[in-house]
């Protein structure tokens, strides 16, 4: 299996990141703001769609020219707490700056504001198999 590293500078890559970490599930305590570097990262378990059988693998998610990161319904106070990723999207404010989005099961949001869309995602792992395989009601 070949191992994943994309990255997005333009809106319209951003759909390709967003199809690869659907369904990832990273610990709360995983994720981290650097103000100084200016970065958003978290450790994820990315769920391989792009393969035939069900299988995982450990990845990193970098953002990159980030001014600011807020939450919503995300248990900071939890940092062993799970979540997991249903999406991201773009939110234009004045292009290329806008607000990154990471929608989460049960409601929760990371919105990251950023000068411009610049994300990496690596597959740092190896793949393994899962018996857990995603579904998504409607």
């Amino acid at each position: 299996m070949t191992k994943l590293k994309l990255r997005a500078t333009e809106v319209s890559d951003l759909e390709v990141i967003a199809s690869a970490v659907q369904d990832g599930i990273f610990q709360i305590g995983q994720s981290r703001f650097d103000s100084t570097a200016r970065s958003f990262t978290l450790r994820l378990s990315r769920y391989m769609h792009e393969v035939a059988a069900p299988h995982r693998i450990e990845s990193g998610l970098r953002f990159d020219g980030v001014l600011n990161v807020r939450s919503q319904g995300v248990a900071h106070d939890k940092s062993e707490a799970y979540a997991v990723v249903l999406g991201v999207t773009f939110e234009e404010t004045d292009l290329p700056a806008g607000y990154l989005n990471l929608t989460l099961a049960g409601g929760g949001i990371i919105q990251i504001e950023v000068e411009a869309v610049d994300i990496t995602l690596a597959d740092i792992g190896e793949p393994r198999i899962t018996k857990k395989i995603p579904t998504h009601d409607g």
